[in-house]
């Protein structure tokens, strides 16, 4: 059973939430929070799978509140999936940076909603194709200057190649397809990278790709 904390101070917002993911056979709302300081205390309590974090909330932000639970050891295995009205809202790059496994809209489809929470859990690409390569684009022209390769002096040829991929958006199915191998096999060294770089999911492997200087902006096509 997969458990969730919804913090949004959007009652509203709960509400429908709460119904679509209590009606899924191996998904449980465990718990709601209506502020950043509530979502805090109530993370420590129920230690969820996932958090669904609303950005904008009343005494302690999302961003902030998200920065506290993954910097929290303790709390290493909670996944924070952040909330916006927008898609490329102006904080989602920092949310990332911050440890958030990803984020979505609002008005997302129902059927994209519990496919991300599943997800989220499983360790795999939470966003659709699509809104993931608009996230690296909108990353890539917002980052600094990478380091050359930094920090990558573990990783095999192989797993450079596959984070690489990773970075520009590619889904396990496309690496695969890629470098001519099973999608086990990509997913495998996607975890074996992910594992040795410290990564908590894949949204932060995008982000050291970018840092680290092996995927550069003009790689987007």
């Amino acid at each position: 059973m997969i458990r969730v904390l919804l913090a949004d101070d959007q009652s509203l917002v709960r509400a429908g939430f709460k119904a679509l993911l209590d009606a899924q056979p191996d998904i449980e709302v465990a718990g709601e929070a209506a502020d950043g300081e509530e979502a805090l205390r109530r993370v420590g309590e129920l230690r969820p799978d996932v958090v669904l974090m609303d950005i904008r909330m009343p005494l302690l932000d999302g961003l902030a509140a998200t920065r506290r639970i993954t910097d929290d050891p303790g709390l290493a295995a909670v996944k924070v999936v952040m909330l916006t009205t927008f898609e490329l809202d102006e904080y989602v790059f920092e949310a990332i940076r911050a440890g958030a496994s990803g984020f979505l809209v609002k008005d997302t489809e129902p059927e994209e909603l519990l496919r991300a929470v599943r997800a989220v859990v499983d360790g795999d690409a939470l966003l659709s194709p699509g809104v993931t390569r608009r996230l690296i684009s909108e990353f890539a022209a917002r980052s600094k200057e990478p380091a050359i390769e930094q920090s990558l002096g573990e990783l095999t040829e192989r797993e450079r190649e596959v984070m690489a991929l990773v970075g520009i958006g590619l889904s396990n199915e496309e690496i695969a397809r890629r470098l001519v191998v099973s999608p086990l096999t990509a997913k495998t060294h996607v975890s074996r990278t992910m594992v040795k770089l410290g990564a908590r999911d894949r949204a932060q492997l995008v982000v050291l790709a970018y840092e680290s200087g092996l995927v550069r902006p003009g790689w987007l096509g």
